[in-house]
C-alpha cells in the first residue's frame, strides 16, 4: 500500500476542506492511501511553543512523515501571493531529507486558497513548488484534459487545486473545485504507483 501525505496549514477551514478532498481522491486509487498531516501556527512571540500534540483536528507533521511518504500533496492558504509562514517555517526545517536526497523522484502537488478571485493563487502555487523541485519531487498539476479547468467559474488551476473562501470565509468549495481536487488526488496516487 502506497501511502501519499497530504501535507496543510489551515487557520479558516478553506484548505482543510481542500485536503479533505484531495485525500479522497487518492482514497479512490487502488493500492494508495491518505495520510493527513497538518503544521503547526507560527508566533511573533519567541518564547511561545506549541504542544507537540494539537488539542483537535489532525496531528502535526514530522520530518519522519515527508520521509516515509511515496507522495505529498502540500497546502496553505495565500499570503500576499505566497505561501503561509507556518507551511514555509515547517519546509525550511527539511535540510537533512534534503541534503539525504530522501524525497528525490516522489510525486507532488499542491493546493491552496484565497479570499478573492484574484488573491494570487497561481503565485502561492508556484512559491510551494520552489522547494519541491530543490528536494527533486515530481511535480504535476491539472491537466487540460480535464474538462472542469476550462469551465469552473471558481478556483482551480494548471498549477493545482484551489477555492476561492469569500471575504467572510465561507469555506464550502464548489462542486468544480470538489471535481479538481479528486482529480488531483487521483492524479499524484497514480504517479506514486507508476514511480515506485
Amino acid at each position: 500500500m502506497k501511502s501519499l501525505l497530504v501535507l496543510y496549514y489551515s487557520r479558516d477551514g478553506s484548505v482543510l476542506a481542500l485536503a479533505k478532498m484531495i485525500a479522497r481522491g487518492i482514497n479512490k486509487v487502488d493500492g494508495c492511501e491518505s495520510k493527513i498531516r497538518r503544521v503547526p501556527a507560527v508566533s511573533a512571540t519567541i518564547e511561545a511553543v506549541e504542544n507537540e500534540i494539537p488539542p483537535e483536528g489532525y496531528p502535526y507533521a514530522t520530518l519522519e512523515d515527508l520521509e516515509n511518504c511515496h507522495g505529498l500533496a502540500l497546502g496553505s492558504p495565500t499570503r500576499f501571493g505566497n505561501m503561509a509562514a507556518p507551511l514555509k517555517y515547517f519546509l525550511d526545517s527539511t535540510s537533512s531529507l534534503w541534503m539525504s536526497g530522501k524525497l528525490a523522484g516522489k510525486p507532488a502537488c499542491v493546493f491552496t486558497s484565497t479570499s478573492s478571485m484574484h488573491g494570487g493563487q497561481e503565485s502561492t502555487l508556484l512559491s510551494m513548488m520552489m522547494p519541491l523541485l530543490h528536494h527533486g519531487m515530481v511535480v504535476c498539476g491539472i491537466p487540460y484534459t480535464e474538462p472542469t479547468l476550462t469551465s469552473t467559474a471558481s478556483g482551480g488551476t494548471p498549477y493545482g487545486a484551489s477555492h476561492v473562501a469569500g471575504f467572510e470565509g465561507n469555506t464550502v468549495l464548489s462542486k468544480d473545485e470538489e471535481a479538481l481536487c479528486l482529480v488531483l488526488g487521483e492524479r499524484l496516487a497514480q504517479l506514486a504507483l507508476k514511480l515506485s
